[in-house]
């Protein structure tokens, strides 16, 4: 049987002006012109990698609790030995290895409303991914050297008014409910009515030794008050998630993390990035119409060995590994240097942090003309919690994006 529905939670009109002019004054960044132009890369790369997601829930029952998909998706869920009745009843708990999908074509995450109450969200752990010493040595020198620590901050409540729109991405793993972070990006297909968001590609797919997560939902504005946990004790869902739960029903990441990425990062760090496509639980506006703001994506930034002159960067997120408990949003701003787990992979950018897992995903800004962008995201960093590492975003990560929105965008 379904869980049962969960209230719908009012909305709370973000104030884009102000969450923007908020995030310049944060980053307190000279205006950067970007040269040149970022070529339209949705290649076959891309294609290969974006997945579908079963098409269940919200909007496709006939009324009587029965669920309805479509017959080509419930073939290939039939192809996989799995009944789409039994994976909604909590078959989905099911992680044998014939049964956790790895192929990028295979992603599926049917609806399960009312799945994701406040106390299950709390119960996720952090998805953390460290570097190991050999990772750090095979860079050959072409890491700059280690940032400072810089001690992360709190971001200012309401988050809906003082933050870039940055929420809490929640998932299932065989280790149980887990939890990144992720930003609402815009749709340049779809100006204004964008449901895209992004994260890191480890908070969707488990790498090179398994497949894809399960039960993906995007919470933006994540605890908006940033209310303490004794006052969450009692908590309804509006206060913990003021714009609802958002299922991911189309995701895509790159083929180096669904081939390479591993626990510690590994190959497929430096291409650790995900595009989710989402939908409510209940209602029928989109994302960026709900919270009232979305990001432009920047795949222009200076890369290797320039990494200096992107200027000061700031990481966002949820931190929920001690001395943090993934309730409250935090931000780190810094100079960011480069960071190599190989001279045959890109660069990445690296700077001094000191938030822990359950910020990975969060979105990394930088202010360019005057608006603020995504540059990256948060991918790996050390056990010592002492910085962060992202990927730069080229023509790879553009692909993604570029396939996900012409493809996908305005389903």
């Amino acid at each position: 049987m379904r869980s049962a529905h969960m209230p719908t939670a009012p909305h709370r009109r973000r104030r884009s002006a102000l969450a923007t002019t908020g995030l310049v004054a944060a980053l307190a960044l000279t205006a950067t012109a970007c040269g040149g132009s970022v070529e339209d890369a949705a290649s076959d790369k891309a294609d290969a990698a974006a997945s579908q997601a079963a098409d269940l829930g919200n909007g496709n029952g006939n009324g009587n609790g029965k669920i309805e998909i479509p017959t080509d998706i419930a073939d290939k869920l039939k192809e996989h030995g799995i009944d789409v009745d039994k994976w909604t009843s909590g078959g989905w708990k099911d992680w044998d290895k014939d049964k956790w999908l790895s192929e990028a074509k295979d992603f599926v995450n049917p609806v399960i409303e009312g799945l994701w109450k406040p106390d299950r969200m709390q119960s996720a752990k952090e998805a953390n991914k460290t570097v190991t010493t050999q990772d750090a040595a095979a860079d050959q020198g072409v890491s700059d050297p280690e940032p400072a620590p810089v001690q992360a901050t709190a971001e200012k409540t309401p988050y809906h008014e003082n933050a870039a729109p940055v929420g809490k991405v929640f998932f299932d793993s065989p280790d149980g409910p887990a939890v990144c972070s992720g930003t609402v990006i815009k749709d340049v297909n779809h100006p204004g009515k964008s449901n895209l968001v992004w994260t890191a590609g480890h908070c969707v797919h488990a790498g090179g030794n398994g497949g894809w997560y399960r039960n993906i939902v995007f919470v933006p504005a994540y605890n908006d008050l940033g209310k303490s946990a004794a006052q969450l004790g009692n908590a309804d869902s509006s206060e913990i998630a003021p714009y609802g739960n958002w299922w991911a029903d189309w995701v895509s990441t790159s083929n180096e993390w669904i081939q390479g990425g591993s626990d510690t990062g590994g190959a497929g760090a430096a291409y650790d990035y995900s595009v989710l496509h989402v939908k409510p639980e209940q209602g029928s506006k989109s994302l960026e119409e709900t919270v009232g703001a979305a990001l432009d994506v920047d795949f222009s930034a200076p890369s290797a060995p320039s990494a200096t002159e992107a200027g000061t960067m700031g990481a966002w997120g949820y931190p929920a590994a001690p001395p943090y408990n993934g309730l409250q949003m935090f931000k780190c701003l810094d100079q960011p240097g480069r960071f190599s787990l190989s001279p045959t992979l890109p660069t990445m950018y690296r700077i001094g942090c000191t938030m822990t897992g359950g910020s990975s995903g969060g979105g990394w800004f930088r202010v360019v003309d005057g608006k603020t962008k995504l540059v990256s995201n948060t991918s790996i960093g050390p056990e010592d919690n002492t910085w962060l590492a992202g990927p730069q975003l080229g023509a790879d990560a553009e692909a993604v994006y570029q396939h996900m929105s012409k493809t996908y965008g305005g389903r």
